[in-house]
């Protein structure tokens, strides 16, 4: 890929994790039909980390030395956690309900950058996060006769999702991110393995085959994610990765005979939209600050 532009090579990335991830959400509700949603996410972490171990032999011994032994375990408590309500979603719900309510993360997580990181968060940016809400609203439809408490098990996902993003955010700050990726694999085997052997039955048959295609997936599908943010704007590449959406309502469709309802739709835009909006101010913003400190650098020369 690297005869390609920067840009395209970012936008084939996002393109890629985007298909991963989708296959991930297809393994994970396929394996569903014999295993417990818990019993998934241990399989999927397991597996997923034979992944990402490869990256120690890029490192040398003291590299998994650090300091911040206590925030990595309140940040895997609580992605274990979104973890478990996410695949149960996955497992119980349309997919595209799942993914739809999935990506309200992006809303929590600005109200929790306000609250814990103390970041301005201005008029156009609350204003998407209430129209992002609303669309939650259309999806969740509190009262309606259709109305699904695992609907609700969704959004405590996305609440603790966008937790989880903050500490990632923390985290960068003084730890690199292949110490992240690598802690964060290691320490959520264990933390799975705990709830998992509650409803524990050992995999039959094809079941096998779903689990480790959840793990495989997962795990590439995050690496391609980084490494296109890494390339591309997030405000760029963001709309790419929603395209998760069509593609599970159409195998929703054709594997489990999932109707798409235009409540789910309609929601699921809206919130598709705010993201965008949300994404796009936070890159005009982060230029304003560059451009600032430019001048100012020149100003001091």
């Amino acid at each position: 890929m690297s005869s390609f532009p920067v840009p395209i090579r970012a936008a084939l990335l996002m393109a890629g994790s985007t298909l991963f991830f989708s296959l991930m959400a297809i393994s994970i509700r396929l394996a569903s039909e014999s295993l417990h949603p818990f019993e998934i996410a241990f399989f999927r972490n397991l597996f997923g980390s034979m992944a990402a171990l490869p990256l120690l032999l890029r490192h040398s011994r003291g590299f998994m030395r650090t300091q911040q032994l206590p925030r990595y375990l309140f940040r895997c408590v609580i992605g274990v956690c979104s973890m478990l309500a996410g695949f149960w979603a996955i497992s119980n719900l349309p997919l595209a309900q799942a993914i739809s309510l999935s990506y309200s993360t992006p809303l929590f997580a600005t109200i929790a950058a306000a609250i814990w990181l103390g970041e301005t968060v201005r008029i156009r940016r609350w204003t998407a996060v209430i129209v992002g809400f609303i669309g939650v609203l259309l999806i969740v439809r509190p009262g309606a006769q259709d109305f699904s408490t695992g609907s609700l098990i969704a959004l405590l996902g996305a609440v603790l999702s966008s937790i989880v993003t903050i500490q990632i955010k923390q985290l960068s700050t003084t730890e690199p991110p292949d110490r992240i990726v690598i802690y964060t694999t290691l320490l959520w085997i264990p933390m799975s393995l705990l709830p998992a052997l509650g409803v524990w039955r050992w995999p039959e048959g094809i079941a096998w085959l779903w689990i480790i295609t959840a793990g495989m997936m997962g795990t590439a599908g995050h690496m391609l994610w980084t490494r296109a943010l890494h390339l591309g704007e997030v405000s760029a590449l963001t709309p790419i990765g929603f395209l998760q959406l069509p593609l599970l309502v159409l195998v929703g469709w054709l594997l489990f005979d999932e109707a798409l309802t235009y409540w789910i739709l309609a929601g699921g835009l809206i919130i598709i939209a705010a993201n965008i909006y949300i994404a796009r101010r936070e890159m005009i913003l982060a230029k304003q600050a560059m451009l600032r400190q430019t001048t100012l650098q020149n100003d001091d020369k």
